[in-house]
């Protein structure tokens, strides 16, 4: 993407008047906010992602206004052997199927590749999010029933 688009790009968020817009592609992560209140101020972050780096969980990111703040990632020296577990959508967090079903993970315990982590509920669907990575579950970073945003870290995992 060279930076005409991306002028283009902003001019067209400042006109449709979306206050957030972000923007993910292979190499390039780009997030438009405007000041909303039509004075035709905005914010653009542009970043590089360096390649070769891993993604748990990805998928692709439309270009749709969202509402929510960004979440920060945990980003600690302990936690940098961790594997991030992340939301490949928006929606409703639940670690359980059911009620009266028991918790699908819980902290400490081994997963395997395929074994269902949770379900995300999206416009009444409810989409079971299976873990990519073998490895100890160290840390659960969402509540159960919390709404949660695409890419929103949801689990850390030991892969050792």
């Amino acid at each position: 993407m060279d930076i005409k688009e991306i002028q283009n790009l902003i001019k067209f968020v400042a006109k449709s008047g979306a206050s957030e817009v972000k923007l993910e592609m292979d190499d390039i992560k780009i997030t438009i906010k405007t000041g909303g209140d039509d004075k035709g101020e905005s914010t653009t972050y542009v970043q590089q992602i360096p390649m070769g780096t891993a993604h748990v969980a990805q998928a692709p990111a439309p270009a749709a206004p969202t509402a929510a703040a960004p979440t920060p990632a945990p980003a600690t020296d302990e936690n940098s052997k961790y594997i991030t577990i992340k939301s490949p959508i928006i929606g409703t967090f639940y670690r359980k199927p059911s009620p009266d079903k028991p918790m699908f993970v819980e902290v400490g315990k081994t997963i395997k590749e395929g074994d269902v982590l949770c379900v995300i509920e999206a416009m009444k669907l409810f989409n079971e999010i299976e873990s990519e990575v073998s490895g100890k579950i160290v840390k659960i970073l969402v509540d159960d029933s919390s709404p949660v945003e695409f890419d929103q870290p949801l689990f850390l995992v030991d892969p050792s």
